[in-house]
């Protein structure tokens, strides 16, 4: 388990700067998995843009469709819910819904926290899968800054789920839970349409794919095997996660 380290967001060897790095990761991404590699594994700063573009697109929600919509939204999704609460007397509703905004827009202000949760529990994963797995060499901290970088691509979401809200969308419109015309399931209606096969086309998502490639190569990389032991690394979770959420589907359906 000695690999098993997170290194402080430093930078330990003379290389790429961080800026060199976040646009390499769209030019040229090998360019900033090796520069990981050799030792820099400083991730500061694509941890900042997911921050500043998860707090873009609250204060969307904020502002233009209320956090109140978002309950009584997600409440539409979710037809067994809503029979439930339909059936409370008014204040015991009222009383319901007023905790489910509050909850919905506490998790959606903790950005920075649940962006490191969700490194931390993702990168442990991939880590084990490739090191264990593949026989790589990757330490904890490489594989956390390849999992930031990687992500860099994933600000379009939020950018896109704000540019919407700012245009005009429609607050009772709006998903909190697919925001961004990235995937099929958007397209669809969300409380007509069968939870299952929602649940897997808002995997079919461009965004989320480009991700898992670059995370793909990205680990494959640090830890010094071929790109099929990234790919089936990232993918083969990619797929564990997918037959969940369909299975999530079937139940709620």
């Amino acid at each position: 388990m000695s690999n098993l380290e997170i290194d402080s967001p430093a930078p330990q060897a003379q290389g790429l700067s961080q800026w060199q790095r976040v646009t390499s990761i769209f030019t040229a991404p090998s360019k900033t998995f090796e520069d990981i590699k050799r030792g820099n594994k400083s991730w500061w700063l694509p941890y900042l843009f997911a921050i500043v573009f998860g707090y873009l697109l609250f204060f969307g929600i904020t502002t233009k469709v209320g956090w109140q919509q978002v309950a009584e939204n997600n409440l539409k999704m979710n037809p067994k819910q809503a029979e439930r609460i339909d059936q409370m007397p008014a204040d015991q509703r009222a009383s319901a819904m007023k905790i489910s905004a509050t909850v919905t827009e506490g998790i959606a202000a903790a950005v920075p926290v649940t962006q490191i949760i969700a490194a931390l529990v993702i990168s442990l994963l991939l880590w084990a899968t490739i090191n264990f797995g593949f026989g790589g060499r990757a330490t904890y901290g490489q594989i956390m800054a390849v999992y930031f970088f990687a992500g860099l691509p994933g600000v379009i979401q939020p950018l896109l789920g704000a540019a919407a809200l700012f245009a005009g969308l429609a607050p009772e419109s709006f998903n909190i839970n697919n925001f961004a015309g990235t995937n099929i399931a958007y397209y669809l209606s969300a409380d007509e349409t069968n939870k299952a096969l929602y649940a897997f086309a808002s995997q079919l998502d461009i965004v989320n794919i480009w991700l898992a490639i670059l995370l793909a190569k990205g680990i494959a990389t640090v830890a010094g095997k071929k790109s099929s032991a990234g790919y089936i690394t990232v993918f083969g979770w990619w797929g564990v996660w997918t037959v969940l959420r369909v299975v999530g589907g079937l139940l709620a359906g």
